[in-house]
């Protein structure tokens, strides 16, 4: 493995921007300081006063292996991730088949092994026969157990109470999940099928899947949770009164945390007219005072971590009916540099983006050694140009379904490179070899 020395870098990390170098060997943060001098057998890159970052954890994304190859494999997708700045990720569990267990969990990490270009873990997914699966489950082996209330992924529901409660008191890990009560969804289908026949149109999507639906799914995880002192992350809040039912303040001090996806910082209700089922995603995209309110979640910490919230569909699929067309839209390769338009707008600090997608997300889930630009620990960086304008174009993208609902727009700042354990992976225009690793967790327990 090479020895890189990065000079002229503005390093962002643990509450700080400072200017300085670093040196990275054996796949790890070296050293980092002022004035480092460059060895005749080591790769000498001049930063030119870019920010250097941690490289970001993506905590929520579905690469869609194994099952869907038409939207995307571990190959592709990490591979658009790393063009995103994304080092490491968690894959969701809602694949064919859906990964329910220990074996099935090592059958991913055993397919991702040398062709993951980003670092890999996999979330343990739930159904109504999952129980004793999950009492064995290993805190080491996965960031936690994922499930799904609104019934999509392995049909759970609010009204699987009895189960619920036994996965919540049996869990020997964190427990993460979607909160929307189906219940809720489906009497609002029923109302707007009323009204459309099977015409709904898209813009109906934040009226069916509710604020009232995703409240009572909250609140209903949130009581559980607290009963059974068991750990629980909700994933992808979305509305002003969610946010009313979380803490302010420091991840690490939490037993309950939330996390948001980038999109639902961009986009609104007044997007669907221009790009309809392409915004289309679960929970659905809402009001202007919603996002509004979830920008500012995430400065006081009521939203500890952000993701991607990565599901790719092809444009064939998102190009049918509202009421056929799957939830979800590709996000790897742009959600850093839509977080940051949030900084150029004056919404986002520098150390705030990097807290919410390096450093948390390390804390939250216990994982070793990454997360952070500290000497000794592996070296997952990714070196950003605020300078340099990014156009989104389809031909472009690495991902497999080719498209992204931001496809023409103009970023204001660019990925410049990207490091995975030490080794180049991104360049800014050039794609290297795989050079992933297994994530180890150590702090993920209940």
């Amino acid at each position: 493995m090479p020895s890189t020395l990065i000079i002229n870098a503005t390093l962002v990390n643990e509450g700080e921007v400072f200017e300085a170098d670093l040196r990275i060997e054996d796949g790890r943060i070296a050293r980092i300081g002022s004035s480092l001098t460059a060895r005749g057998d080591e790769m000498l890159l001049d930063a030119g006063g870019r920010l250097l970052l941690p490289g970001l954890i993506d905590t929520q994304v579905q690469f869609r292996e194994p099952g869907f190859a038409l939207k995307g494999d571990l190959a592709t997708e990490s591979a658009a991730a790393v063009a995103g700045g994304i080092t490491s990720y968690f894959d969701l569990p809602n694949t064919q088949p859906p990964t329910l267990d220990a074996t099935l969990l090592e059958a991913k990490y055993a397919a991702a092994a040398g062709r993951s270009h980003a670092n890999f873990a996999f979330w343990q997914g739930a159904n109504a026969h999952s129980l004793e699966a999950i009492q064995g489950m290993d805190p080491g082996a996965t960031p936690g157990l994922r499930i799904c209330l609104d019934g999509s992924d392995a049909g759970l529901t609010m009204h699987s109470s009895t189960l619920l409660e036994a996965m919540f008191r049996e869990c020997p890990t964190l427990i993460c999940a979607n909160a929307e009560d189906l219940r809720t969804i489906d009497s609002n289908l029923t109302g707007a099928k009323a009204e459309f026949g099977e015409s709904v149109p898209v813009q109906w999507h934040p009226t069916i899947r509710s604020r009232q639906a995703c409240v009572a799914g909250s609140e209903f995880l949130l009581g559980l949770a607290r009963q059974h002192q068991a750990r629980l992350h909700v994933a992808q809040l979305s509305s002003v009164e969610e946010l009313r039912l979380f803490s302010a303040g420091r991840t690490q001090n939490k037993r309950i945390t939330a996390d948001a996806g980038a999109a639902y910082l961009h986009f609104d209700d007044r997007h669907y007219a221009m790009y309809g089922n392409r915004i289309k995603c679960d929970p659905a995209i809402k009001a202007v005072s919603d996002r509004e309110a979830l920008m500012h979640a995430v400065v006081e910490g009521r939203i500890d971590v952000l993701s991607s919230a990565h599901a790719p569909h092809t444009l064939e699929d998102k190009s049918a009916r509202y009421l056929s067309a799957p939830s979800g839209m590709p996000m790897v390769q742009s959600a850093l540099a839509c977080l940051l338009e949030r900084y150029f707008e004056g919404r986002f600090s520098l150390p705030l983006i990097v807290e919410k997608c390096c450093h948390a997300p390390a804390a939250l889930f216990g994982i070793e050694q990454r997360g952070y630009l500290r000497e000794g620990y592996w070296a997952d960086l990714v070196l950003v140009d605020l300078k340099q304008l990014q156009t989104v174009r389809s031909r472009e993208l690495l991902g497999r379904v080719g498209w992204s609902p931001f496809d023409g727009h103009s970023f204001q700042a660019s990925i410049a490179a990207t490091f995975v354990n030490g080794n180049y992976a991104w360049d800014g225009s050039q794609l290297f070899a795989p050079s992933g690793q297994r994530l180890a967790f150590s702090g993920n327990r209940r």
